[in-house]
């Protein structure tokens, strides 16, 4: 049984690492998307997973495939279609290893993903469906995720959603906010970084979990800081949490989803609904993920980075 499957984008991020003599980038290829750097954070701690998605029938789409693989992540849901390329990013890295955006995707291969392409028997046979809004921001894979999103709901799973906002990507920022607060709506747990926090409601991190228990019914709300830790909640709680690791940064590509993938890896393995997670419990769930975190921006990219789960408790020790 799968335990956790996510719908959304498989690409390649070409991360600069220098320039040449001309002053144009090097770039460094490394294998991303959120939904996956989250898969392979829960894959790396013990949980099963899948992955529904579209890459291109090339390099790049035969190279990632090969990826999740080696990473244990279920690719029976992967669709390689000729006609449309692998999607990319590109990321310029500032001197903290903070990032910038560029991508290939008009259209890219992760936003033709039709809903009859899916294979439905990797949702039925998870117990966690998870999805962002980069497969919202285009069709036919905007419908497909909605329609994933309610096939899960039907049947018990529990939802998890990232809203993993990138303004590069929508041509109406109305149209991300509706997308986004759709994606609140749905989903049992939420990771919202402050920036998207910010950019919902301009207000404190505190006072967007509170939202997102009272508004919209979220179960367990993580609201990330960056280096500052997050604030978490549910109906029995609210505390933050920080990293017990202090790293040299490189590249904080993927750190949020590789928050998200720990957070739930534990609350999977605590057993206990998310709205049902005592404070000192959903601490400790928080500072695993903080931890976790932290310890992937020694290095470039997000599957890749992920840490193991022995040097994650040393640190919390």
């Amino acid at each position: 049984m799968m335990d956790v499957t996510a719908v959304g984008e498989l690409l390649v991020d070409l991360t600069a690492e220098g320039t040449n003599g001309e002053g144009y980038p090097v770039l460094s290829a490394h294998p991303g998307g959120a939904p996956c750097n989250f898969l392979a954070a829960l894959s790396k701690y013990g949980v099963g997973t899948a992955f529904l998605g579209k890459v291109g029938q090339d390099m790049f789409g035969d190279l990632l495939v090969g990826t999740l693989k080696a990473a244990g992540i279920n690719t029976a849901g992967i669709v390689q279609d000729p006609a449309v390329f692998t999607t990319m990013a590109f990321v310029a890295l500032d001197e903290k290893g903070e990032r910038r955006f560029s991508f290939a995707r008009k259209p890219g291969a992760d936003t033709r993903l039709r809903f009859d392409e899916c294979d439905l028997s990797l949702v039925d046979r998870a117990g966690v469906f998870h999805f962002g809004t980069l497969s919202l921001t285009d069709e036919p894979a905007r419908d497909a995720t909605r329609r994933l999103a309610a096939y899960a709901r039907e049947r018990g799973k529990w939802i998890t959603f990232d809203p993993n906002l990138r303004l590069p990507l929508w041509e109406d920022l109305e149209r991300a906010r509706a997308e986004i607060l759709w994606g609140l709506s749905a989903a049992d747990v939420v990771k919202l970084s402050d920036d998207e926090a910010d950019f919902l409601w301009g207000c404190a991190p505190e006072e967007a979990a509170r939202k997102l228990l009272d508004e919209y019914a979220v179960k367990l709300a993580f609201v990330t800081l960056g280096a500052k830790g997050c604030v978490y909640a549910n109906r029995l709680g609210m505390g933050r949490a920080v990293s017990a690791a202090q790293v040299q940064v490189v590249d904080t590509t993927g750190a949020g989803d590789i928050f998200g993938g720990s957070a739930l890896s534990r609350l999977l393995a605590l057993g206990r609904a998310p709205e049902d997670v005592p404070p000192e419990e959903l601490s400790a769930i928080a500072a695993f993920a903080c931890t976790a975190a932290t310890l992937s921006t020694r290095s470039h990219g997000g599957i890749s980075s992920v840490p193991p789960m022995d040097e994650v408790l040393g640190f919390l020790k």
